[in-house]
């Protein structure tokens, strides 16, 4: 079985830990030997993964070095790729010694006319306290939305159309290669018409892009591994209760956090609907679990079976 896991930005760095590379590593081992590692050895595995704490700290160092342009997200975004693609092969190497392992930049291409660009909405970076803020506000042209009691930096998020590698992972994952990609939502380009590409100043949400991966290697199942059991009915209200199985439709149906759970719930239909195979959401201590589809929510037709 071909699975794509896609590692949310908690497999990195929890709420109020502090952006240190060693702390990073730390939980991403934990996360190698709870999801990538058990499910790697028994099927085909991709892996993909968020950057919002990572890229919105590296836009911070930039903007403090006043003698040099800013460095536009696009190589931000392949900076955070190349270095958490890094951690991640380190924290597997002692997992599966032996194991062929690559990290690609990854460039995804989005529409120029996308009006994202025009109503940033995408949070990055740490939570400030409202003061904090606005006083980043006032010296950036950087916009701000509400984080739990904070507020994070947002920029804008554009829809992932191609994947502009897919050939590439293609070929690795026939070589039987254990390949991260498509990290952070991949580099967001947009293509001329002379075949030429130019970065732009974006970050793609990186379920919607992994729910384009997987569905265009022919993946079996996608799995969108977070720091929460599932998707909640009413939550966070008392009375919410877990869903454990749900069609496209269904979930649709349904008022999510366009921050947080909404786009992974549109990423798990989109694969759904467009394969007819199954997405799974949860835990990532429970990613074994979610594939053999006993954990977590499961997106898809009710008659369908993981394989």
């Amino acid at each position: 079985m071909l699975v794509v896991l896609a590692l949310g930005g908690n497999a990195l760095l929890r709420r109020g830990e502090p952006l240190d590379p060693a702390v990073q590593l730390r939980n991403l081992r934990a996360a190698v030997s709870e999801a990538i590692a058990p499910i790697a050895r028994g099927h085909q595995v991709v892996v993909t993964h968020g950057n919002g704490p990572q890229i919105g700290l590296l836009a911070l160092q930039a903007a403090a070095c006043k003698d040099v342009p800013a460095t536009p997200l696009d190589v931000l975004g392949a900076e955070s790729e190349g270095m958490i693609g890094y951690l991640i092969e380190q924290a597997l190497a002692g997992e599966l010694p032996g194991r062929e392992l690559a990290t690609l930049l990854t460039q995804v291409e989005v529409d120029a006319d996308d009006p994202a660009f025009s109503r940033p909405t995408k949070p990055i970076g740490p939570v400030y306290a409202e003061p904090e803020a606005e006083r980043l506000a006032a010296r950036t042209t950087w916009a701000f939305v509400r984080d739990g009691d904070g507020l994070r930096r947002a920029v804008a998020s554009p829809e992932p159309r191609r994947i502009r590698e897919i050939n590439t992972i293609r070929l690795l994952v026939r070589a039987g290669v254990l390949v991260v990609c498509a990290g952070g939502g991949g580099i967001p380009v947009i293509a001329g018409a002379d075949g030429g590409v130019r970065g732009v100043e974006a970050v793609i949400d990186k379920d919607l892009s992994a729910a384009l991966l997987a569905e265009q290697i022919g993946a079996d199942a996608l799995l969108l591994l977070t720091d929460v059991a599932g998707v909640w009915a009413r939550w966070p209200k008392p009375e919410g209760e877990p869903i454990r199985h749900a069609t496209p439709a269904e979930l649709r149906a349904l008022r999510l956090d366009p921050g947080s759970m909404g786009p992974k719930v549109e990423a798990a239909c989109r694969f759904a609907e467009r394969t007819g195979r199954r997405a799974g959401i949860g835990a990532i201590a429970q990613a074994q679990a979610i594939l053999a589809g006993t954990a977590g929510t499961i997106v898809g037709p009710r008659d369908v079976q993981p394989r």
